[in-house]
């Protein structure tokens, strides 16, 4: 195998072999391969597959209907020629992306390019005939544009360049010394699923989607999951599940302490919060996140300068920006309210604690990537007394931080 296959692909390629072995294959073709990027079920190509209803019972049925059942026991060989074309296809669209890995969506891309082998003719069938859907939710996943030369149609395969762009825009300098890319994270499924946060998500995305009025501020307290509401927005973006109008944004967490960090002389601060501004205008497309936004209020405002508020407020009122802001009730209450200029551009959306029945599915939606972290076996029982005993001792903190 190349060595620039990433952890996930080389861990799809394996579950495909299970699946030919499970099916009583002698080979690995382009379906088992399929089955093991869902059966992966962490990187952008089972993410993709799953926001547009691909599930392993559906390729499981579709295969045992088109292919058959094999004899129990039999080893599979090799990877068939097509198979192998794929991987080949693979590694020439993560070039062409500009990639120096190849990663499960290059796979997918690959079989889909190909356009006629089995894998490719079983989510044909899935689809309904619209491989382009799925093709534009990968190309949205890894910031791909519809004018960046996507995939060379395939008469086998029909068009698959994307009708929407979702083109992540390139960082400019300062969101990429002050800011994190929520949606390159997402793509890279660096942040953690999000479980049993719909509603709160729901009301963002309305609020995001109004003409006016459309800065969401989240209020809630330490550790109940504001940053994980704005997350999941992220991850929703990335999947393409979230309206037309909203597809083609992405989400920048702006660390306020780091644009403040090392300003020594008056304006040089001032200075960074307007460039930052005039970046996020220019781009169009991006949401900022700002955590903790009460430090906002005389954040950068010394004597004769303007705070932050100040300079953002503006650009707010105009509609040029889009603000995501996250705070306690208590600062919210010091703070925000007392700036009513400030306050008339935020809709609140009160984040609650979630119940302890609540935090154990959290937590049993979580357990796979703590279980790889620390190398143990995590149980159900472990969960549910590690909930019941932080209620009764922890006394300080919030389900489910505590």
């Amino acid at each position: 195998m190349d060595k620039r296959f990433t952890q996930r692909a080389n861990k799809a390629i394996s579950l495909a072999y299970n699946s030919a072995v499970s099916l009583g294959h002698n080979y690995i073709g382009t379906e088992h391969i399929l089955l093991g990027l869902l059966r992966e079920n962490e990187g952008v190509a089972a993410r993709a597959l799953s926001a547009n209803g691909i599930t392993v019972e559906g390729v499981t049925e579709k295969i045992r209907e088109k292919v058959g059942i094999g004899d129990p026991g039999v080893t599979p060989r090799d990877l068939t020629p097509r198979s192998k074309l794929i991987l080949k296809f693979a590694s020439e669209e993560a070039i062409r992306m500009g990639h120096n890995y190849i990663g499960t969506e290059h796979i997918l891309l690959g079989i889909l390019r190909e356009g006629d082998n089995m894998g490719a003719r079983i989510l044909t069938e899935l689809l309904g005939g619209d491989l382009r859907r799925l093709a534009d939710t990968i190309l949205r996943a890894i910031g791909e544009g519809s004018g960046s030369g996507a995939m060379p149609p395939n008469p086998g395969a029909g068009n698959l360049r994307p009708e929407q762009s979702g083109k992540s825009p390139r960082a400019s300098k300062l969101l990429d010394e002050f800011g994190r890319n929520l949606n390159a994270m997402a793509a890279d499924s660096a942040l953690d699923p999000v479980i049993g946060r719909n509603e709160e998500i729901s009301r963002v995305i309305q609020i995001l989607s109004r003409r006016t009025k459309n800065n969401p501020v989240l209020i809630g307290e330490p550790g109940v999951g504001k940053t994980a509401v704005v997350e999941g927005l992220a991850q929703k973006i990335v999947l393409g599940d979230i309206p037309e109008n909203l597809k083609d944004k992405t989400v920048y967490t702006l660390n306020l302490a780091g644009v403040i960090a090392g300003t020594k002389y008056r304006g040089e601060f001032e200075e960074r919060i307007r460039n930052i501004i005039e970046e996020v205008k220019k781009a169009k497309n991006i949401i900022l996140f700002i955590d903790e936004i009460h430090t906002l209020i005389g954040a950068g405002g010394a004597e004769g300068a303007i705070d932050a508020a100040n300079i953002l407020k503006p650009a707010l009122s105009r509609g040029e920006i889009q603000v995501i802001g996250a705070t306690t009730l208590d600062e919210y209450r010091k703070h925000v309210e007392k700036d009513a200029a400030l306050e008339r551009r935020f809709q609140p959306v009160q984040i609650g604690e979630p119940s302890a029945d609540d935090t154990v599915q959290i937590l049993k939606g979580l357990r796979d990537r703590y279980e790889a972290h620390h190398k143990i076996k995590i149980t159900d029982e472990a969960i549910e007394a590690a909930v019941q005993l932080s209620m009764r001792y922890i006394n300080d903190r919030f389900l489910p931080d505590k």
